[in-house]
């Protein structure tokens, strides 16, 4: 049973919008019944992108509490939920994908992981809402080569050991709203979507802050994706590809960078028609075209980093997770 001082923390809750009414409609009471359940104070704050279907119109007919921020132009997650990051009071800041419900009792076992001081962050379990499969669980990092591969789902059978996660999903993401802020939020360079919370994680994780997986919460993911909204199938995988790059260029220290660049022109781009993905070329043209703002964006992890005393590596974070989880008995999700 959580302690009622766990319930102390205030909560705000930043959800980004685009074209969601549907998923609002469904999804809103879920997350005010979880709030409640917290007898905390909380506040949502919801970030409409430019939405043209009646989601503003929604709001503020039957949710005329929530504090409203309107885009004036498209401009992708991480700008919006950056802005709503921006205004958000509250102690905690619970990240929220329009097309996920919570649990009545989702933030119960959350409290907890924040009276750690190095706690950055916690996500809970993901269940798919059609079959009840296990959509998303904590995430081990590694190197493929010298790639950072974060996609190695993984759980714990002890259930109440504080399970390590390379990064929160940006789908639930409860993260403590003082380190947040101090981070910056997410990275704008990966707009309008895709690997914003994998870089996210990995900055805090080298400032010496820890990212947590509870499965003891969970939430319900209906599948309903509005990167379906942009363009076509292949732009949306090129930017997907794209970030994956960005993510590297970002975190990768020089001598590995320039072995995984390698990596990238004598294999990828090489054998990449072999399995008819053309649209990777696309996504390596515009990681090129990106390279002044991505020393930007490199520079300002340094120096966030030297204001934090931190030198840690990529391989520093992959050597403190697996210390943190040896001798745990480690169960691999098979997809």
């Amino acid at each position: 049973m959580t302690s009622r001082s766990h319930f102390r923390k205030s909560i705000s809750v930043v959800i980004p919008n685009y074209n969601g009414q549907h998923l609002l409609e469904r999804n809103l009471p879920s997350v005010y019944e979880a709030l409640k359940n917290t007898q905390s104070d909380f506040e949502v704050i919801i970030v409409d992108d430019c939405s043209i279907d009646k989601s503003v119109d929604f709001i503020r007919t039957h949710y005329s509490m929530v504090k409203l921020i309107l885009n004036d132009k498209n401009q992708g997650f991480s700008s919006s939920c950056n802005k709503g990051i921006a205004k958000a009071e509250k102690d905690l800041i619970l990240l929220l994908n329009t097309d996920i419900e919570l649990n009545k009792t989702y933030f119960e076992n959350q409290f907890k992981y924040f009276d750690l001081p190095d706690t950055f962050g916690v996500m809970s379990k993901i269940i798919g809402a059609k079959t009840g499969e296990i959509q998303d669980t904590a995430r081990l990092l590694k190197y493929s080569g010298f790639k950072i591969k974060g996609n190695n789902f993984y759980y714990l059978r002890d259930e109440s050991f504080f399970t390590p996660t390379a990064y929160l999903s940006g789908a639930n993401a409860l993260i403590d709203a003082k380190k947040l802020k101090e981070i910056g939020g997410f990275d704008e360079i990966f707009s309008p979507f895709y690997c914003e919370d994998f870089d996210l994680g990995l900055r805090a994780w080298r400032l010496g802050w820890k990212c947590y997986y509870d499965p003891k919460s969970y939430c319900i993911h209906d599948h309903s994706s509005t990167t379906k909204n942009y363009r076509t199938r292949n732009w949306v995988k090129s930017i997907f590809f794209r970030n994956r790059l960005f993510v590297h260029a970002i975190h990768l220290s020089k001598p590995r960078f320039i072995l995984w660049f390698v990596q990238i022109i004598l294999f990828d781009l090489l054998f990449i028609w072999i399995g008819l993905k053309f649209y990777y070329y696309r996504s390596f043209c515009m990681f090129i075209s990106h390279l002044q703002s991505l020393t930007i964006s490199r520079k300002k992890l340094k120096d966030l980093m030297a204001r934090h005393n931190s030198t840690k590596s990529i391989d520093d974070v992959i050597y403190e997770m697996n210390k943190m989880i040896a001798g745990q008995s480690v169960i691999f999700r098979r997809d």
